[in-house]
């Protein structure tokens, strides 16, 4: 997790910088329906790479926003959640879609 130093001091440039990718975005919006494995993430998120995917739920796990759950089974299971803090973030991405909707709309 980043110390408030390492944060820009711009309230929206911080939101942008832990969440801002496109695959992040993407990886949110499917967390807030229920707790994901990694390959139905990957099979779900047409175009990611897997390095892309590792890469941007461990930033996320860093960042306090994505818990991940090891069960002890053979093979292991992992699965994908949002923490309480990623769970704050359901307003941003319902409001992002609000907004995509009536975008949508009114392009027809």
């Amino acid at each position: 997790m980043k110390t408030k130093d390492e944060l820009p001091a711009c309230p929206v440039a911080t939101t942008v910088q832990l969440i801002g990718s496109k695959w992040k975005l993407l990886i949110l919006r499917n967390l807030l329906q229920r707790p994901w494995r990694f390959n139905e993430l990957r099979k779900n998120l047409e175009g990611i790479s897997q390095k892309v995917l590792t890469d941007s739920l461990r930033s996320m796990e860093d960042d306090g926003i994505v818990t991940r759950t090891v069960y002890p089974e053979v093979p292991p299971r992992v699965e994908y959640a949002l923490s309480e803090l990623g769970e704050s973030m359901r307003p941003i991405i319902k409001a992002m879609e609000q907004w995509g909707i009536t975008y949508k709309e009114g392009r027809k």
